[in-house]
């Protein structure tokens, strides 16, 4: 885990040392018409996490885990002849986990491959903004891959300003299309079974599911001090929606597991609402509200709270904390609850009725002479969050994100 965190960092340097010439022009005028470079970025995270009812399980163990996270994107910037402003961010993300329940899959061995596994994530996207129109079109494409797991998506999005400027429309479409191996729990491979092998070798059969969803938006600023967000959105989906190694132990059966089932079609719709205010020159106050609701018999409400306190000039202190609620989905039961004659059960623990709450905070200097006397290397931000739910999960995650220019 550390090699893979030093060489995202050590990526990260070599295209610092090539960017970062002495004496840098000032930009703040300046428009290049061939593609220059913006600035990037460099976030890197640490998450643990522990609980006690492992899907893997059926509802019970250790939902013990672990995970190193580094992302990397870079952004470069050209105007056109029509003075419009084109730009390109390429990003490459990184992930290393290691899990007590995944290894559950197979508990016959002594540390089975899904233990751990590393999921990679490139991506890249365009868009270009007419700032005499105040209009922005965008698109762009990702990949995602893993052990068991690929994932590949496109977006497009589209954004127009008022004519004063205050308010502006977003839309955006979005499609990933998902492949999965269907890796059974190992005492339920058996070799009449044609969606698994024989317990051995890689050989798994595949099962796909697709996401379609778009997104629309309004923002307005108020007054100098009060701007707000409204957004809307529904995602539709579509295949093979549960997990393959996720087990459910049905009453009666404590020894006998079967694998979770779920239909095979899911209608989300999220309603978002944000208002951040500007108390003074030294304080923001930030708020979001969410409100969720499927055809899986979900609903939930999520209120966040993050206030923005600058210290000095150089330093502001983030604090923030969030309250999540929701509802179970019709299909849910805990261990040994659900009856033979369901037509459909899970016993994962994420689908069911809990309360969370997420709170911490962070902080971010912006040094006029750099970073660590760096000149180009302009932010650095360090965050720290805690999260505990109603279930006994709890987890920590703290991350650094680096900004280069």
């Amino acid at each position: 885990m550390k090699r893979i965190c030093l060489s995202v960092i050590g990526l990260f340097l070599v295209m610092f040392a090539a960017f970062a010439q002495p004496g840098g022009r000032d930009t703040s005028q300046y428009k290049p018409r061939k593609l220059s470079f913006e600035e990037a970025n460099l976030v890197s995270s640490y998450y643990k996490q522990d609980g006690n009812n492992s899907a893997v399980e059926g509802g019970r163990g250790s939902e013990k885990l672990s995970d190193i996270s580094n992302t990397l994107d870079v952004k470069f910037i050209r105007w056109d002849k029509q003075d419009r402003k084109h730009s390109y961010v390429g990003e490459i993300g990184m992930d290393h986990y290691t899990s007590a329940s995944s290894d559950k899959i197979n508990p016959n061995t002594l540390s089975s491959a899904s233990h751990s596994d590393t999921r990679l994530y490139p991506s890249f996207s365009w868009n270009m903004e007419n700032l005499q129109k105040g209009s922005t079109i965008g698109a762009g494409v990702s990949l995602s891959s893993e052990y068991d797991y690929t994932s590949i998506g496109v977006h497009v999005d589209y954004a127009q300003k008022t004519k004063n400027r205050n308010g502006e429309f977003s839309a955006k479409g979005q499609v990933y299309l998902d492949k999965l191996k269907y890796i059974l729990p190992v005492e339920l491979r058996t070799s009449g079974n044609p969606n698994s092998n024989n317990g051995e070798g890689d050989n798994y059969s595949s099962k796909s599911r697709n996401s379609y969803s778009g997104s629309l938006s309004y923002s307005q600023i108020v007054n100098t001090r009060l701007q707000l967000m409204f957004i809307a959105d529904l995602v539709y989906q579509q295949g093979y929606l549960g997990l393959p190694f996720h087990r459910v132990y049905l009453q009666g059966r404590p020894t006998t597991a079967v694998v979770e089932n779920l239909p095979d079609t899911r209608m989300k719709i999220p309603l978002g609402f944000r208002a951040n205010y500007f108390v003074g020159d030294k304080v923001i106050l930030r708020s979001f509200y969410r409100y969720y609701t499927d055809d899986w018999g979900l609903s939930s409400h999520t209120v966040q709270l993050e206030s923005s306190v600058k210290v000095s000039p150089f330093l502001s202190i983030t604090p923030f904390y969030r309250y999540y609620t929701q509802t179970a989905v019709d299909y849910f039961a805990p261990y040994l609850t659900h009856k033979t004659t369901d037509q459909y059960y899970t016993s994962n623990y994420d689908l069911s009725a809990f309360n969370s709450n997420f709170y911490g905070a962070g902080f971010k200097i912006t040094p006029t002479k750099g970073v660590f006397g760096i000149q180009r290397l302009t932010m650095l931000e360090l965050r720290y969050g805690h999260y505990t739910r109603t279930t006994g999960l709890s987890s920590d995650i703290i991350s650094m994100n680096l900004k280069f220019k």
